[in-house]
């Protein structure tokens, strides 16, 4: 099987295709830096660019599924034109992607679309877990980008492509992510939760979020999916395990709330909502978490 990813350059994207490189599928990705195209060893390379909406049609010969994982970073501060960026380049990329599809005419075998999404789109609560049947609406703007964004992705199935959306929670990995920004802070026994530390916190180990995206493309999954490890935890329990890890001690009280809202504004919201998000549907398509308990997960990448 021959696959398309974009964004495989990231955090994410890189370790899904050193594993399916790994498993003996054949890569294609696309960058939008042209010194890139051959930076992933095993994988060939094409450029696009969906600001100016240009693509390299060659990128699809052969290609039977797609996993669809590109989108500017939301750790970075939210100004008005970086929260315009948030946004086009999900939506942008999105809508290239298919036109270049389109663009072929019927001459191609792409029969799956994987696509990521994020649990952002559902509302923030500190009591009640959502499944994937949950109501949402664009109250926030993170609800709106990935409900924009998710229906984007439908529009594929004009082409006859079944579609998946995975929509992932907060990512654990040894390098980069949340870890890279809270280890170093709470190695010097400064970490503290942010405003109550009752919010819930639903990660996912980089190897389940892998090992997920890799059963939704071997299964042909079809939908909506939860990309969570099945036991969420508070923000507190989050900091405080990552402390033992780190055998390094927790006393700091939460940062109050309103000091979060001054300093980051409407980003705020990435450490202050809640999010109670149930993997039910994933664990009943037959996939077999590695690490349910947020201790051993990061003991795992801590080491």
């Amino acid at each position: 099987m021959k696959l398309l990813i974009t964004g495989a350059t990231g955090l994410i994207g890189k370790k899904i295709t050193e594993n399916l490189l790994e498993t003996g599928f054949q890569i294609h990705y696309l960058t939008t830096g042209k010194s890139k195209t051959n930076i992933l060893q095993g994988a060939t390379g094409f450029y696009w660019n969906p600001e100016q909406n240009q693509i390299d049609l060659k990128c699809f010969y052969g290609v039977d599924t797609i996993i669809h994982l590109a989108g500017s970073t939301v750790s970075k501060r939210w100004t008005k034109s970086y929260k315009e960026k948030i946004y086009s380049s999900r939506i942008n990329s999105s809508k290239l992607l298919l036109k270049g599809i389109e663009d072929l005419n019927g001459e191609h075998q792409i029969k799956h679309l994987v696509s990521a999404s994020a649990i952002g789109v559902y509302p923030s609560d500190f009591n009640d877990y959502f499944d994937e049947e949950a109501e949402v609406s664009r109250t926030t703007f993170m609800e709106r980008v990935v409900i924009d964004w998710e229906n984007e992705t439908d529009s594929f199935s004009s082409e006859g492509i079944s579609i998946a959306k995975l929509r992932i929670g907060l990512v654990l990995s040894e390098s980069g992510g949340v870890l890279g920004t809270l280890k170093l802070p709470t190695y010097f026994g400064l970490g503290a939760a942010f405003g109550s530390g009752k919010q819930g916190q639903s990660w996912i180990h980089m190897n389940d979020l892998v090992g997920i995206f890799l059963k939704a493309v071997e299964d042909q999954w079809e939908g909506v999916f939860n990309a969570v490890a099945p036991n969420p935890v508070t923000q507190s329990e989050f900091i405080a395990s990552l402390s033992r890890a780190l055998k390094r001690p927790y006393f700091l009280p939460p940062i109050p709330a309103f000091l979060i809202r001054i300093g980051a504004g409407e980003m705020s919201d990435l450490v202050l909502d809640s999010h109670w998000i149930s993997s039910q549907k994933v664990i009943d398509k037959g996939y077999s978490f590695q690490y349910t308990d947020i201790q051993k997960a990061l003991d795992d990448l801590i080491k």
